[in-house]
């Protein structure tokens, strides 16, 4: 067999669809943009792990998750949702760069190393880290720091949501 899919694609895939499942088990506390957000972003995760990440599909997908980040955002502002959608729209971002990185520096999405394996030293490896930390900042505080919107069921199946998103990017900033 020479084509393996690393586990760290099919954690991310997991936690995307674990994410995505959140988000769709708490339908009318999260208005159409965050959801296909995060629909679109475990759909992506998904043929990354199935598929695999070559360089044509690195790019259809970086190009389809920073649609999906820009829709994610419209027509939010001033609203209970604005916050969760802006969210889960810097995870697709975040997700794009990863995507345009694998694909700038010829490597195979799910076929990489991490980012530090194929030139941390790029631009889109440097922004790709500092969204993770930014996801993964922003989902503690968001946690710990913020009332939430939020009570029973619906609070908890966004938290679910946030956590798998933040554990997604930083498994696939690592593992790929």
């Amino acid at each position: 067999m020479d084509h393996i899919i690393p586990a760290g694609s099919w954690l991310t895939a997991l936690a995307a669809v674990v994410s995505a499942a959140a988000c769709v088990a708490a339908w009318r506390a999260v208005p159409w943009q965050g959801r296909q957000s995060s629909l679109v972003m475990a759909a992506a995760m998904i043929v990354i792990a199935g598929v695999g990440g070559g360089v044509g599909t690195a790019l259809v997908l970086g190009a389809v998750l920073l649609l999906s980040a820009m829709l994610g955002t419209v027509g939010v502002r001033g609203t209970p949702s604005a916050a969760s959608c802006c969210h889960r729209a810097l995870v697709s971002l975040v997700m794009a760069l990863c995507a345009f990185d694998g694909a700038s520096t010829g490597e195979a999405v799910a076929g990489g190393t991490g980012h530090g394996g194929h030139g941390a030293d790029g631009l889109l490896s440097g922004l790709t880290i500092v969204g993770v930390i930014g996801v993964v900042l922003w989902t503690v505080a968001a946690e710990w720091l913020v009332e939430p919107a939020h009570r029973g069921r619906t609070a908890r199946l966004l938290t679910v949501e946030s956590w798998a998103m933040a554990a997604g990017v930083a498994v696939m900033a690592v593992g790929f």
